[in-house]
């Protein structure tokens, strides 16, 4: 039977150990970092998602802003809501919510925010930056992701990792944190051939596929840790991961759970990247 990793405990500790820092911070600068989030449209997930951000911001003793535009917002004054950002000193994160309305080019709107104050790590410097081994804000699914096998005590350094789907929002980045760990990397995706033979070599697993219940035991390499990124419901409708979690708790050393598990890191790993941001804008 396999360890939970119990990725809300460890989001609760990291915020206090964030709190913390903040707090220091702002006695030693007299600055507040500061988050802003671009809200456009009335997507429900967005929204409860959003909220989230928010009150999280708030509780670690930031300045939390979210800027909300209708639907109907046309693509230049949403560019030109994100370029009074860049500008506003006041302001050290930047983040606009996905997805955004039919009409509007998602790159275009990322590619606009300031590198400096891209605390998703999706802008293209950022991007660039973290392949090359250069500092980079870090997408924060994948910097949780980290977090959270390194929590189990085990190291990196030399074991092998499998992580099934190829995102530039999870699978790549990733693959990129993992290879700087010194971990040998296979990147596995919808046209491998033979999955389970490639899956079952990997001490380490990430399976971000969107597929609910994808991954079985004889997926799974005994005494594996194993870290499920997905977010599915199943046939009865309740949340589920990509990764079958009754099953392959036989065979896991250690396994997230759906929900509780990537998913509490996320914004934890925002908020210490908007800190990071103020932090090198103070220097």
């Amino acid at each position: 039977m396999s360890h939970i990793i119990n990725g809300k405990q460890i989001a609760a500790e990291t915020q206090v150990s964030i709190t913390k820092r903040v707090a220091e911070f702002k006695e030693k600068t007299g600055i507040t970092p500061g988050l802003t989030v671009v809200l456009v449209g009335e997507d429900q997930a967005s929204q409860v998602y959003v909220r989230n951000k928010e009150k999280r911001t708030a509780d670690a003793g930031m300045n939390s802003e979210v800027i909300r535009l209708d639907a109907t917002v046309t693509q230049a004054d949403l560019l030109a809501v994100v370029e009074k950002l860049n500008q506003d000193e006041t302001v050290h994160g930047i983040l606009v919510q996905l997805p955004l309305p039919t009409g509007i080019d998602s790159d275009l709107v990322l590619d606009a925010i300031d590198p400096t104050k891209d605390v998703d790590g999706f802008h293209p410097i950022n991007v660039g930056n973290l392949s090359i081994g250069k500092e980079a804000f870090v997408p924060c699914t994948p910097a949780g992701i980290i977090r959270l096998i390194k929590s189990t005590g085990e190291s990196i350094e030399g074991k092998e990792a499998v992580i099934v789907g190829r995102s530039n929002i999870v699978g790549k980045p990733v693959a990129q944190l993992l290879l700087q760990e010194n971990a040998t990397v296979t990147i596995a995706h919808s046209r491998t051939k033979d999955l389970p033979s490639v899956t079952k070599r990997a001490d380490i697993l990430v399976v971000a596929t969107g597929l609910a219940k994808f991954i079985k035991k004889e997926h799974i390499k005994q005494g594996a840790i194993v870290i499920d990124v997905g977010m599915d419901r199943d046939e009865n409708n309740k949340l589920c991961g990509d990764v079958d979690f009754d099953d392959c708790q036989e065979v896991a050393g250690f396994i997230t759970p759906v929900p509780g598990g990537v998913g509490p890191m996320t914004i934890t790993m925002l908020l210490e990247n908007t800190l990071i941001s103020a932090e090198r804008s103070a220097q």
